[in-house]
């Protein structure tokens, strides 16, 4: 079972805390469902141990701490760190364990587990968690374009593209954390950064009031902003439902440069009950009707009237906004031909590849969310098969076998859905750049000793992959470990001799005929290399010799 996270309770109420409960009685809301089973099942065992560290290996053994501090939180100062592997720039918290009741941690430890199952390209990613018995460090993506409410502040109002386009953004976030059966329940402008300066894209943070909501559950704790909570929370019997009226309070300050409920708390409160919110004229005049009905149909006393994440994904005023986003295409042949390669390549292998997208650049990954984005067709955060198909339909046309083969390879969590964690490990299929190798292997090297043993990799794949002494044996040039220049050597090697034979004994390769209906670019792209006068003479077959200048030319191997 998925090792809890068993100190790292403290999380964002103390991480980036500007928020505190709303009301005087805050007693927190439990459920039957456990944080750490679901976690586990959301994102699968090697999504939570690859970021999760314990004794003996440190923060200092990934990143080294500066002295510049990017906040001050509730508990404690953010400093930036950077990658010793990569350069890449993070935020981290140290949190205090000492003196800190044990009930406070377990009431709190749900938070973490929560952000640890957060996938998506609009909610900042929680990179790694370090764990020892006085405290708890966190580190998280480094934010640097500031807050969505600084930007307000800045511009007053934002134009309705603008502002459709922001609104957008969160609502694929909540809308995802909605399908996963999470409520955030402090959804504010200050919860949304922006990722650069000169960027408009928008993550979502802070999971302090966080829950797993069961079906047919409702909530009670009064918690959040009060200026941006719903009336039903104020009522204390609520849904997530709650998360889309803040939603509409925030559309609301974008659109006319104030928020809709001012004022002291009592009468604030008094307001919020009664949806009575400060309207002046002489600014929504400016406003189109579409976005002025959208905002009218969040801010609805009545939650079971008000729009859903979904259905307000569905809004007129969304749609368009949409329309005119989607009408850039970013799936290519490239995307193609890495997502059919990374269905061929071994499960270990294909392990490999997930565990170094967790240290992909952000300044890469922008590249790629888009394509994401462009297939997930439900705006869920998770590509379904159907969805899947479609758009490789559109570009390959390989046979409906292939297309479930390439799925299911993908899926490496069994979800039955691809996340999009999974769909990046794909997208650094060819990578073999030291970075990416040293930060993966040091992942898996949980004792910290300078090798991958099989305890390690036990702890890392857990059931995942499970012939650990296999692959061990394979990739080690010693026995019994796995060393970095073994690591690095086996995700680089490949050559048609040697695949040849594993390729013959592998029945998921892409079948003669969906090659045959590929177009001539991808084809070039897949055969780029003539093989060697000894790979002749072995009488490969040409669907074999094909599949092997494949694997080759992208430098894979398998266990």
């Amino acid at each position: 079972k998925t090792r809890r996270l068993a100190q790292g309770t403290l999380l964002w109420i103390m991480f980036w805390c500007c928020t505190f409960p709303c009301g005087a009685d805050v007693q927190e809301d439990t459920f039957g469902e456990d944080p750490a089973q679901w976690a586990a099942e959301k994102q699968g065992k090697l999504a939570v141990m690859g970021r999760y560290h314990n004794l003996p290996k440190l923060l200092s053994d990934l990143y080294v701490l500066s002295d510049k501090v990017l906040g001050t939180g509730f508990n404690g100062k953010v400093y930036q760190a950077s990658s010793i592997d990569t350069g890449e720039l993070f935020a981290v918290k140290t949190v205090n364990l000492k003196g800190v009741p044990e009930v406070k941690k377990k009431e709190l430890q749900s938070e973490a587990e929560i952000f640890m199952a957060m996938d998506h390209p609009h909610i900042a990613r929680l990179v790694d968690v370090f764990e020892s018995p006085d405290q708890v460090e966190l580190v998280m993506e480094c934010m640097s374009g500031g807050e969505l409410y600084d930007r307000v502040q800045k511009r007053h109002t934002f134009s309705e593209q603008d502002a459709a386009a922001a609104v957008w953004q969160m609502l694929l976030a909540i809308n995802y954390m909605h399908s996963l059966g999470v409520v955030h329940r402090d959804i504010k402008l200050e919860n949304f950064l922006y990722e650069q300066r000169r960027s408009n894209h928008l993550k979502l943070i802070d999971f302090g009031f966080s829950k797993i909501l069961l079906p047919d559950t409702k909530m009670s704790a009064t918690c959040g902003t009060l200026a941006y909570v719903a009336p039903e929370v104020l009522m204390k019997n609520y849904t997530n439902k709650c998360d889309m009226w803040s939603l509409g309070v925030v559309a609301f300050a974008l659109l006319v440069g104030h928020m809709p409920f001012q004022g002291q708390d009592a009468a604030q409160a008094k307001d919020i009950k009664a949806g009575r919110y400060l309207y002046k004229e002489h600014l929504w005049v400016k406003v189109s009707k579409v976005a002025h009905e959208f905002v009218e149909k969040l801010l609805i006393v009545a939650p079971e009237v008000r729009l859903s994440a979904q259905e307000a994904l569905r809004h007129q005023w969304i749609v368009e906004h949409k329309r005119k986003v989607s009408q850039e295409h970013h799936f290519d042949d490239d995307v193609a031909v890495a997502l059919a390669s990374f269905s061929q390549a071994s499960k270990f292998r294909r392990a490999c590849l997930y565990v170094m997208a967790m240290s992909i650049p952000s300044n890469e990954e922008r590249n790629l969310r888009n394509v994401f984005l462009e297939m997930d067709k439900g705006n869920t955060g998770l590509i379904n098969l159907s969805d899947f198909r479609g758009v490789l339909d559109e570009h390959v046309q390989l046979q409906d076998s292939d297309v479930q083969g390439i799925f299911k390879a993908l899926d490496i969590n069994n979800s039955d859905q691809v996340a999009y964690s999974e769909f990046l490990a794909a997208m650094v299929f060819a990578r073999t750049d030291d970075e990416l190798l040293r930060s993966a292997f040091r992942r898996f090297d949980v004792s910290n000793t300078g090798f991958i043993s099989e305890d390690d990799l036990h702890t890392v794949l857990g059931d995942e992959t499970a012939d650990v002494r296999q692959i061990v044996e394979v990739v080690a040039s010693q026995r019994g470990q796995i060393s970095l220049d073994d690591f690095m050597s086996y995700m680089r090697r490949a050559g048609p001799d040697e695949m040849v034979d594993q390729l013959n004994r592998n029945s998921g390769d892409l079948s003669e005929r969906s090659y045959q209906r590929t177009t001539p670019r991808i084809r070039k792209k897949l055969l780029p290399k003539v093989p060697s006068h000894r790979t002749l003479q072995r009488g490969i077959t040409p669907r074999g010799l094909r599949e092997a200048r494949v694997l080759a030319d992208l430098q894979q191997r398998r266990v």
